[in-house]
């Protein structure tokens, strides 16, 4: 049978659209049209799944129809002509925005499955990558070919159709972001896509015109924001009515029977222009102007025909053999608009319109099939004269451009005015672009200009290879944010063993989270690729987890050691009959004597008996806690002089990486693997030591230089990292407290870009204002934010960056709530990370009690899939966990090796820098981090630095290291953003700007201030 479908529509959870369109709405437009096969559109959001699942019931193979019940509802209303059978077919358009080639991609596909169990399946794949919940249309920070790559795994005939091809902003070939080829964007499985979608701004003739496109099948459909807008586009089918002779046809080219399309100059891309100058322009005209706006001088948006042009290599007026039928038709409600001088939404043409299709039956057939000599003998003489004129493509255009829809005319004005069946009323106008002016003088905005120092042959800055020449002795290296010291530790190593001859396996590293050890290996790897992976690097817990695995026997325990928990120890205080609170207390305690190497000598007399007892029980268990780990291993090594003799003759070169961040236990450590001339060499910077809560010491420093005889210090102080504003403010910040004597940092990027400091009125409005910078800095994240005006075309024209390039940074965890929101409604990927234990988490927890009581019949990694699937339905779990607990699970041999793997690890290693997410972080947990744009939030006195209540807090100066921690890790944009009221620990209260921001001179600054929105006066209802 021959049908039309329109494949692409929206619900009315998707943004900028009708709150009209339900199923049954799009069921009784959809027969009005002429439709047989429309998609639902947006199934992956869960409300409107839900109502999918009540509302809709099986029908053909792989297709849907309304409930029998709502079906008769809808009959009811509908002319008797245009009652026809009307199924539905799952389908959800999805946005994915992510960087490929130093450039943002932006594309939109559209995805369709054939039954609920591949959309579930979809579901559940997409819902560990990025926020469902907000938008009809998901945002997704992942890669278009990925995507493809989901679809394909779920099987049995699902598909992606990229969609719209040529918009400029969000499409696979467009021009602000999209790629030069279909293959090029899907990469290795692009010839798993058979059919793309034109858009309304290109029709099939505007696509012939290239030889690439030429086995594709190319679709047309809505993209429908409200129900009278189906089937304004439609593709056109002759097979059975079911989805996988659909698929075939698409596929094959059998049973395809072309498009139905608006006038491609309709469209709001057709053509070149600025909308806010109100300027439309041709290619030619695009090019003559240097793609400028001829009267503001700002990039314009390149439309669809010029990029067209652009690509293509053939001929305009080319045809394909055997090139599918293309019908151009005029809505019907714009012909009637047009004719009766009012607008399409008018009560006049409504009444019309529906007059109508009570007489002849469906839209399409009025348009495509009607006779106009049938129109003409009921008096409809001029609707007649128009469709003539329609169908012989006879028509008067404007065409669109940057988000305005063109004008397609049927009638010169002036034919309409003498009409005197039909007339246009006086004072009707519309608005005209302006004509294109002589362009503005633009001085283009300034480069970047590095002031690179003179570089070695191997890359390294002057103070950087004298460091990395010093092989022998004690060697201490004050090196500040942005200066490159894993960089040259790392060439340091390497020389020791390319140049010095030694074996990598002789040289330690020592450095404190899971991600610094991968990427100090991948550095070893790529200067040394065949010895590079032999290096021990490794974090201090992990070393003193060697230590401690490697002597077990010295430990007196009667079994070998368990790393445990948090809350595994909370349950044996509890045992003992201590609170909750009161063991929480004990433990944080504990983790201080043990970092402090103070023995539990500072314990208060209530705790004492209950230390005693809960050592005794953690030793009987063979229980060892995370800070135990290093505790242990220097007791081992103080009582056993040969066992510390074995390790310095083991690692006779040892290397520590962010030095400042050590503790008395971790410094002791490292006293004990290097004797007091070594061959031990620290790097950091002690004003970058934030750790002062869990027994951070920048004191180190001076200790090394005393302990450590004839101790080299050197700098290295050029700042390759950011540009020379952050540079600047980030050491007046540090100035008053700064732990370097004559502290020097000298940025290396000299871009006059300010820091922005931002005032907003509340909590609420300050994480609004972040997300509509986001939203502006990558080009917008949708057509809503081009259209709308929220970000300007020529915003959006140079956006290089993506999701991964944003970090949000704050003092404290409750300030990520507001955050948190605004993303999530936004829908901008995010993921939120903190500097906690992994196994500290209730999910993490849950999974590993599962795991300690296996079923013997079933292998550690057959449990584990299990038990990850059942710790998954918690409440808590976060699919992100998940992921990086397969990926830890697949490494280890079985549950005592996960177990203490997983307790090594803390929460901000899971930070994926691949993943296109907007990073939320506490500032503790950005440290070693860097991201092109970063905002830091709650810069208000009382948050940073952080006090409590009226009292003075902690310490102030280990509070504005972290401030020049978080402003030091911006590479390009850096914006310090305050609040003027928050809800503070439960009470609203007014805000004072940070103390530390007064430090900043003027000169750094851009101030910007965002006004709390007034809510509108209602008038006073009289009573009469």
């Amino acid at each position: 049978m021959s049908f039309f479908a329109d494949l692409h529509i929206h619900s009315k959870y998707s943004r900028a659209t009708s709150k009209d369109l339900t199923l049954e709405e799009l069921a009784y437009w959809g027969q009005l049209k002429g439709l047989a096969l429309i998609g639902t559109g947006d199934f992956t959001h869960p409300a409107w799944l839900k109502e999918i699942k009540e509302k809709l019931v099986p029908a053909e193979p792989g297709l849907f129809r309304l409930r029998p019940d709502l079906e008769q509802a809808i009959e009811k209303r509908l002319p008797a002509a245009c009652r026809a059978p009307l199924r539905f077919v799952l389908q959800v358009e999805i946005s994915t925005i992510y960087k490929k080639g130093d450039r943002t991609r932006k594309v939109h596909h559209l995805v369709l499955a054939p039954d609920l169990e591949r959309a579930e399946t979809i579901i559940a794949k997409l819902s560990k990558i990025g926020n469902l919940k907000s938008d009809g249309r998901p945002i997704l920070g992942l890669d278009s070919r990925h995507l493809l790559e989901i679809v394909l795994e779920v099987g049995n005939g699902s598909f992606l159709i990229p969609a719209h091809i040529w918009t400029p902003w969000f499409s696979a070939l467009g021009s602000k972001s999209g790629f030069d080829s279909i293959q090029e964007c899907y990469a290795d499985l692009a010839q798993h896509v058979f059919a793309v979608e034109t858009g309304l701004s290109s029709d099939p003739a505007m696509n012939w015109r290239l030889s690439n496109l030429d086995r594709y099948r190319l679709v047309s459909n809505s993209d429908a924001h409200s129900a009278p807008n189906l089937g304004r586009e439609a593709t056109a089918f002759d097979t059975p009515l079911d989805y996988f002779a659909m698929r075939q046809a698409l596929e094959t080219g059998q049973g395809y029977g072309g498009t139905v399309e608006f006038f491609p100059e309709e469209g709001k891309y057709h053509f070149d222009g600025h909308r806010k100058c109100g300027i439309r322009l041709t290619p030619g005209e695009t090019k003559a102007n240097k793609g400028l706006c001829p009267h503001c001088g700002h990039p314009v948006t390149v439309g669809v025909l010029y990029r067209v042009c652009e690509l293509a290599d053939r001929p305009e007026g080319f045809k394909p053999e055997n090139a599918a039928p293309v019908h151009h038709f005029v809505t019907l409600p714009s012909i009637l608009s047009e004719v009766q001088g009012s607008g399409s939404a008018s009560q006049a043409v409504q009444t019309a319109y529906h007059q109508l299709l009570q007489q002849w039956g469906s839209e399409f057939f009025i348009l495509d099939r009607l006779p106009s000599s049938d129109l003409e003998k009921s008096g409809f003489s001029l609707l007649s004269e128009a469709l003539r004129r329609m169908r012989e493509g006879k028509v008067v255009t404007e065409p669109g451009y940057d988000g305005e829809y063109g004008v397609v005319k049927l009638f010169k004005d002036s034919e309409l005015k003498s009409s005197s069946l039909f007339t246009v009323p006086e004072g009707v106008s519309r608005k005209e672009p302006k004509a294109p002016q002589k362009p503005a003088p633009k001085v283009a905005p300034a480069a970047q200009p590095r002031q690179s120092p003179a570089l070695s042959p191997a890359g390294l800055d002057a103070e950087q290879e004298a460091a990395a020449e010093v092989a022998k002795g004690p060697l201490l290296i004050l090196a500040g944010p942005g200066t490159g010291k894993t960089r040259t530790l790392t060439h340091r190593m390497a020389r020791l063993v390319s140049e010095k001859r030694l074996q990598p396996g002789q040289c330690l590293a020592i450095t404190f989270t899971r991600r610094a050890v991968e990427e100090m290996k991948e550095r070893l790897e790529k200067l040394l690729p065949a010895q590079g992976a032999a290096f021990p690097v490794m974090t201090f817990h992990s070393l003193g987890h060697l230590i401690l695995r490697e002597n077990e026997k010295l430990l007196g325990f009667p079994k070998p050691f368990k790393v445990a928990s948090v809350e595994e120890q909370l349950r044996l205080l509890k045992k003992q009959g201590l609170s909750e609170r009161k063991g929480r207390h004990l433990l944080k305690e504990i983790s201080q004597s043990q970092r402090s190497q103070s023995a539990g000598e500072g314990l208060p007399e209530d705790l004492k008996d209950a230390y005693r007892a809960f050592q005794s029980e953690m030793k009987n268990r063979s229980w060892v806690s995370f800070d135990g780990l290093i505790a242990f291993s220097v007791q081992l090594l103080q009582e056993h002089p040969k066992l510390q003799q074995h390790y310095r003759q083991r690692w006779p070169w040892v290397s520590i990486d962010e030095f400042q961040d050590v503790d008395a236990g971790q410094y002791a450590l490292v006293r004990l693997l290097a004797p007091p001339s070594g061959n031990v060499c620290a790097i950091g910077d002690p004003d970058q030591a934030i750790y002062g809560f869990r027994g951070g010491d920048a004191g180190s420093f001076t200790r090394f230089a005393n302990d450590f005889t004839g101790c080299q210090t050197l700098r290295i102080s050029q700042n390759y990292r950011s540009v020379k504003p952050i540079v600047e403010a980030s050491l007046q910040v540090i100035a008053p407290s700064s732990r370097v004597e004559d502290r020097v940092l000298r940025a290396v990027i000299n871009d006059p870009t300010p820091i922005t400091l931002n005032a907003s009125p509340t909590e609420r409005s300050e994480a609004e204002f972040v997300v509509k910078t986001i939203e502006k800095l990558i080009g917008g994240s949708g057509f809503f934010s081009m259209d709308s005006g929220r970000v300007e075309s020529h915003e959006g024209a140079s956006a290089s960056l993506s999701f991964s390039d944003f970090a949000v940074l704050y003092r404290t965890d409750a300030q990520s709530q507001a955050l948190v929101k605004a993303l999530s409604n936004s829908g901008l990927p995010f993921q939120k990370r903190s500097h906690a234990g992994l196994n500290d988490s209730p999910f993490v927890q849950a999974l590993l009690d599962d795991l300690a009581h296996p079923d013997e019949t079933k292998t550690f990694h057959q449990a584990f899939e299990e038990a990850l699937l059942e710790a998954g339905k918690m409440e808590q779990a976060d699919p992100a966990i998940g992921e990086a607990l397969k990926s830890l699970a697949a490494r280890c041999k079985g549950f005592e090796e996960f177990a203490s793997q997983l307790a090594l690890g803390l929460d901000a290693d899971l930070w994926d820098p691949r993943a296109d997410r907007v990073s939320l972080l506490t500032l503790h947990a950005s440290k070693g981090l860097e991201f092109p744009v970063v905002f830091i939030v709650g810069c208000e006195d009382g948050l940073l630095p952080l006090k409590w209540g009226d009292s003075e807090g902690g310490d102030i100066g280990e509070e504005r290291r972290l401030l020049f921690v978080g402003m030091t890790r911006a590479q390009r944009r850096l914006y310090l953003c305050r609040a003027q009221k928050r809800l503070w620990r439960g009470t609203p209260r007014e805000m004072e700007p940070s103390p530390f921001l007064r430090e900043i001179e003027e000169k750094l600054l851009e101030r910007s201030a965002d006004k709390l929105k007034s809510k509108p006066k209602r008038d006073q209802l009289k009573l009469f």
